[in-house]
């Protein structure tokens, strides 16, 4: 489990990004899998899950998890909130419920975890490059703001995903950017005559967009094999049929 230097120092939230390592499935989705959206046995992505949910708190709710869409859609828990066996269709997840642990499962895209320290309210967000393209990420803050938080108070991190150097695009990926925002270009590098897009760079300037400052991105390569989390690019490369899934999952005690 890695975790954020700027999350760790708050006590009143626990929070973990998960790799691939420390769980039971076998085979591709060796071996902490916790996609359900994978062709994975059921029963092990259960007992992967209780693991994650074990090392975050073992007395708290179930993990609850989207059915993530690419999307800009959000969804807030409030304190009437009951877990049923229909998934929430969202791309992020806000709460200042305690004890209910909130996660993203990626496997390249960003996760961002969130935290307003004098609120107490947390956000768990999938921030691929089409949820940051929809801004999914104003949403969140603005639905944040109107529930009572300031941006000064509060803290982001944007977790292991993939990093510019193993992120090559194509042209027309650039001009779709570009149609939006001509000032988009900084995001783009050529690295060896190979057009390369910085997700977590995209990501900080939104963050930065909404005043958001205290900001804090983990350099690991998602797709680099020796960092050992799962993705998809990789076992796309590999001809893998499928792909497991990393979890990163925040909780406020």
């Amino acid at each position: 489990m890695i975790t954020s230097k700027i999350l760790s120092k708050q006590k009143k939230i626990k929070h973990g990004f998960f790799n691939r390592i420390g769980g039971k499935s076998s085979g591709i989705y060796k071996s902490l899998n916790c996609g359900p959206g994978s062709n994975d046995f059921k029963s092990k992505i259960k007992e992967n899950l209780k693991i994650v949910k074990n090392r975050i708190n073992k007395k708290s709710k179930n993990i609850f998890l989207m059915h993530q869409m690419h999307s800009n859609k959000i969804f807030y828990i409030n304190k009437n909130f009951k877990f049923s066996k229909k998934k929430i269709q969202a791309d992020a997840v806000i709460t200042d419920q305690k004890k209910i642990p909130i996660a993203i499962l990626t496997a390249d895209c960003a996760p961002i975890l969130l935290y307003d320290k004098k609120k107490i309210m947390i956000a768990a967000i999938h921030a691929g490059w089409k949820g940051v393209y929809k801004d999914i990420i104003t949403k969140v803050i603005k639905f944040m703001l109107n529930k009572g938080c300031k941006e000064k108070n509060i803290i982001a991190t944007i977790g292991p995903c993939i990093q510019v150097e193993s992120y090559n695009v194509k042209v027309d990926f650039l001009k779709k950017f570009l149609k939006k925002d001509k000032k988009n270009k900084v995001f783009f590098k050529d690295i060896k005559n190979s057009l390369h897009f910085n997700l977590p760079n995209f990501i900080k300037s939104r963050l930065k967009s909404n005043k958001i400052s205290n900001i804090e991105a983990i350099k690991i390569d998602t797709f680099d094999d020796k960092n050992n989390f799962f993705s998809a690019r990789r076992s796309l490369r590999l001809k893998h049929a499928d792909y497991g899934r990393n979890i990163s999952i925040i909780m406020i005690n």
